[in-house]
């Protein structure tokens, strides 16, 4: 599954940072998502989500809210059918209007689902 990390870090102490290692540990195919790193834990960075050349499956938020207007279009015009706000990212506004748009919305950390095996595909697409 290809996974967008909006507000990858390359600093290890990052939860950002993590979840760009653990998802390629479990798998998946992280895409960093940081205007100014050319790369987070050697896999090469994306200046912003609509950059990146491969169909996404899942976009995981680490911005706060204030943060996210800057990105707000990209996710809500983007083909990513799951969006995850993890812990401190929280926007119950752009929430409700990706969910108009047919998205699949999460309020959860994506470490805790990929350590307890409910990371999975988006229920959208494990329902084809």
């Amino acid at each position: 599954m290809n996974v967008a990390v909006l507000g990858a870090s390359n600093k290890t102490d990052r939860y950002s940072f993590k979840a760009v290692r653990m998802l390629r540990e479990k798998g998946h195919v992280p895409y960093p998502v940081h205007p100014a790193l050319a790369a987070v834990d050697g896999i090469p960075a994306w200046t912003s989500l609509r950059a990146i050349p491969e169909p996404i499956d899942t976009v995981t938020v680490y911005l706060s809210a204030r943060n996210q207007e800057a990105i707000a279009n990209d996710l809500l015009g983007g083909g990513a059918r799951r969006v995850i706000f993890n812990p401190g990212a929280e926007n119950p506004e752009l929430a409700e209007q990706l969910r108009q748009r047919g998205k699949e919305v999460l309020e959860a950390c994506t470490l805790v689902l990929l350590s307890t095996g409910q990371f999975a595909r988006p229920a959208a697409e494990a329902a084809t």
